[in-house]
């Protein structure tokens, strides 16, 4: 410790700097030597000062069972450099490794009341163009239905508005709040921070298998951010282990792009869920929470992604404007609402996409190797309110199937979600591949837009599920032949306007 505080003053007192370095506040950087201490104290003096941080390109840097986090302020350029994170024996698991923060402090917003659905203006202004939060804690809203099931969690959500209060079309406000209470701004910044390079290991944790997340890597708090080329590996994953809650983990943010990145799955253990049966754990790599304009591009997974023993590598909740371009990876997940969500030129894997919402699902040159192109989540109501526009893709299965959908889902219209369900309001297919040809062709039924949603449309008692109001479909092509079908439930689509 003295030999760090002894450093920090040797390096204030240096003229001229142009970045800081790990080995300026003690690190070793032999893999073995814990250096958790010394990449605290770098980053702390470069914020401090207003400098940049870089990684020596040769040095590996171990990071041990330590809780104390590593506050980024500044670019950080990790380069060639390699990191090794001990998760085996910790016992801090939730606490970042580095933290990615605003010198700005977000503020309360106070003398607003109620709000209502794609209101435009808050009535109030801020500092500056922020990220604002809002919730009502007296409202439940995504009561999660079957396995996983709880009572649900407050009304909430994340939208940008400008100084003068307008809100940013592009991330509405999604519900009606008949009471608000709590909002906070987060001010963006207007600079852009850049952190770039370095090879992270990840030592696996063998934790019994529970749902404990782990939370050991890269937390983005800050907005206008953008991440280049880290690469993060797993090793030492067993029969059982605690999920993940992922290695590069953005909250409460806006405006970041993470770009070049490859990241790796983690292996699927099974507990027992909140129902009292057996549940697979998700289990995450990247995961983004109360955000809006996120771009993640050019990303890669380091396992294949059609091999099932592996969780999927994305998931999210409380976003807007999440857009996907040129990434391969087994699984986009959208759990608790996406606002407006864009995937193009990129191939998802034996988890597909999966997602609950509102807005505009616009997928457009991808290749989906599942059963379904787009699943609407069950668990959640299989509700996406608003559009979805499928173009030039491509559906190819990878395992054997009875049927292969477009759009998959299911709601029993028995359970309260908090919210009244929807059925797409209008899809639009353009220029969509079928590719059924590694499927046994007399063993499948033909494929449909719609799955069959398992609702009985008999029964008086059911929950509201608004319909889907309009269908367009040009230029489907299936390999095998077999002609395109509406859906599995006709009677739940009888309303439905279907344009060819």
């Amino acid at each position: 410790m003295m030999l760090c505080c002894l450093t920090a003053t040797l390096v204030a007192s240096t003229p001229n700097r142009q970045y800081i370095t790990y080995e300026e506040f003690g690190a070793v950087g032999d893999g073995v030597h814990d250096d958790q201490a010394a990449i605290v104290a770098a980053h702390k003096a470069a914020n401090e000062q207003g400098l940049p941080v870089r990684a020596a390109d040769d040095r590996t840097y171990y990071i041990g069972k330590g809780s104390a986090v590593a506050v980024i302020r500044t670019d950080v350029d990790f380069g060639q450099a390699h990191f090794i994170i001990d998760d085996v024996l910790t016992d801090d698991y939730r606490s970042p490794i580095f933290r990615v923060e605003s010198a700005v402090k977000p503020l309360i917003v106070k003398g607003i009341h109620q709000l209502q659905k794609e209101q435009k203006r808050l009535g109030t202004s801020l500092p500056a163009r922020s990220l604002v939060f809002v919730e009502n804690n007296r409202k439940k809203v995504y009561i999660r239905f079957g396995l996983n099931q709880n009572s649900g969690t407050v009304q909430k959500e994340v939208f940008i508005a400008d100084r003068k209060g307008r809100v940013d079309d592009r991330s509405p406000i999604t519900w009606d709040y008949d009471e608000v209470t709590r909002m906070m701004a987060y001010p963006i910044d207007p600079k852009t921070l850049t952190i770039r390079g370095g090879y992270f290991t990840t030592l696996a944790n063998q934790a019994p298998s529970e749902y404990k997340y782990r939370g050991r890597g890269i937390v983005v708090n800050r907005s206008n951010v953008r991440l280049e080329n880290i690469t993060h590996f797993v090793q030492g994953e067993t029969d059982h282990g605690a999920p993940y809650n992922g290695f590069l983990t953005f909250e409460y943010c806006a405006d970041v792009v993470v770009s070049g990145c490859l990241l790796t799955p983690h292996k699927t253990y099974t507990t027992i869920g909140s129902a009292g049966k057996p549940v697979t754990m998700g289990s995450y790599d990247l995961v983004a929470s109360y955000c809006v304009n996120l771009l993640f591009e050019h990303g890669r997974q380091t396992i294949d992604i059609d091999d099932q023993t592996y969780w999927g590598l994305f998931a999210s909740n409380f976003c807007k404007n999440l857009h996907m371009d040129d990434m391969v990876i087994s699984r986009f997940d959208a759990h608790m609402g996406v606002a407006n969500v864009t995937l193009t030129r990129s191939t998802f894997g034996h988890m597909g996409i999966q997602a609950i919402g509102f807005g505009t699902m616009l997928i457009q040159d991808c290749e989906i190797r599942r059963n379904a192109l787009v699943t609407l989540r069950d668990d959640y109501g299989s509700t996406w309110d608003g559009d979805i526009i499928i173009k030039d893709c491509t559906l190819r299965p990878i395992r054997p199937t009875k049927t292969l959908t477009l759009i998959a889902g299911s709601n029993p219209g028995t359970h309260d979600f908090g919210y009244i369900c929807h059925l797409p309001r209008r899809v639009r297919v353009e220029n969509l591949t079928i590719d059924d040809s590694a499927l046994p062709v007399a063993s499948y039924l033909a494929p449909c837009i719609f799955g069959d949603f398992r609702r009985d449309v008999t029964l008086p008692d059911l929950l509201p599920y608004s319909p889907t109001e309009e269908v367009v479909v040009k230029n489907i092509r299936v390999v095998s032949g077999k002609q395109l079908r509406l859906s599995s439930n006709p009677q739940l689509f009888r309303e439905t306007r279907m344009k060819k």
